[in-house]
């Protein structure tokens, strides 16, 4: 059989592969900024700590969704607008339902994502006015999947929306069945504040793709939400919690964080793709750390245990290797504090995120072209078929 290789020689041009597309830059945005180098984090221009301090998850998804804070009157307006859009189709709960003992949340979750749309008679109906519409829609009934599955996941009875409440203080009355105290609502906003948005990470790009075709909303955000199940993207905190659990008290954290490093096993929640230092966002949650490190015993010991590994990989990896602590190893203990369960991590990083995957579609779509990469073939050439 005879074969032919290309060659380096034989190739008329030269080639610069950037594996996984990394450092390559495929639009312009001015949602997000992320300033790895210096640890900085930036949502249309203001910084995370800024809006961490002063902002709120449903006036966040309106400044990346319109590139501006609301006035008061466009707040309330946008808020009443996710709250007219919480309950589900009754069809939609019996997929949830019917599907929660068989399956993985994430899985229901991208299911009855994609289901929504046969419910939605905008679905198909492509004007920036309508996207943004859908947008409000998802960033709503998310919340309310992701807390039917939560509720069917321990047996219990869904629950309808309280629209006498905000986004957050809703979502953990539909999961708990009781209202939560303003402390809890006021950290659980803030952390879907600061995992609302994150520049063109995988699943963001995973939904521009699919947009980029002119498919619907609802087809690129199911997109997001399967890139986001892969275990490098979004079961970063739950894995952080898993170790956490692992070492079991603060006492054991030395021995086991050598054990790892010596074996070359990955530390969960250190180190970033982007970050080469303290990622802002963990700097906030750390804080939060502080404010709840007395509610329970267990919340305690894993807050302890969580400080105990800080300081020791910061000396030994930190300001060496450029390995630091990331969004996803704090979040763990205060999701506990919060009673969501470590199964629901991740579909709760989507509710947070489908404000992000939208803003960056309805911005895309504003100057749409199709992402359509290239791969550079190394493989054979003109083989003869055999007789």
């Amino acid at each position: 059989m005879e074969i032919n290789k290309v060659t380096k020689e034989q190739s008329d041009f030269s080639v610069k592969i950037n594996y996984g597309l990394e450092g390559a830059y495929f639009t312009e945005s001015k949602i997000c900024k992320v300033d790895g180098v210096n640890g900085k984090l930036y949502y249309r221009g203001y910084s995370i700590e800024e809006l961490a301090s002063h902002s709120n998850f449903e006036e966040v998804s309106f400044l990346l969704l319109n590139g501006k804070l609301p006035r008061k009157d466009e707040l309330e307006e946008f808020s009443a607008n996710l709250k007219k859009e919480r309950e589900l189709p009754k069809e939609i709960v019996h997929i949830i339902k019917n599907i929660t003992k068989k399956e993985d949340p994430m899985h229901i979750l991208r299911t009855a994502v994609s289901a929504l749309s046969a419910y939605d008679p905008e679905a198909d109906v492509n004007t920036k006015e309508a996207n943004m519409r859908k947008s409000i829609r998802l960033i709503s009934k998310m919340a309310s999947i992701t807390a039917a599955i939560g509720r069917f996941k321990t047996e219990k009875e869904y629950i309808a929306p309280d629209n006498s409440l905000g986004h957050s203080a809703n979502f953990l009355y539909m999961l708990h069945g009781n209202k939560p105290s303003e402390k809890e609502i006021k950290i659980f906003d803030r952390m879907l504040l600061l995992h609302a948005e994150h520049s063109s990470n995988a699943s963001t790009f995973s939904v521009l793709v699919t947009g980029s075709t002119l498919s619907d909303i609802y087809s690129a955000i199911t997109s997001g939400i399967g890139t986001l199940k892969g275990p490098l993207h979004g079961e970063a905190d739950e894995n952080a919690l898993r170790m956490l659990y692992e070492i079991k008290s603060p006492d054991n954290a030395e021995r086991y964080i050598n054990d790892a490093l010596s074996g070359k096993q990955r530390i969960m929640g250190f180190g970033h793709r982007v970050y080469k230092t303290y990622d802002p966002r963990a700097r906030v949650i750390r804080e939060t750390l502080e404010e709840i490190k007395s509610s329970s015993p267990e919340v305690k010991n894993l807050v302890d245990i969580s400080f105990k590994i800080e300081t020791m990989m910061i000396e030994k990896l930190g300001r060496s290797h450029g390995i630091w602590p990331n969004v996803d190893f704090f979040s763990g203990p205060v999701y506990t504090y919060l009673g969501v369960p470590i199964e629901l991590f991740t579909p709760v990083f989507a509710v947070s995120r489908v404000s992000g995957w939208c803003s960056h579609l309805l911005e895309y779509w504003e100057n749409n072209r199709l992402i359509r990469p290239l791969d550079y073939y190394t493989g054979e050439l003109d083989l003869k078929y055999p007789k």
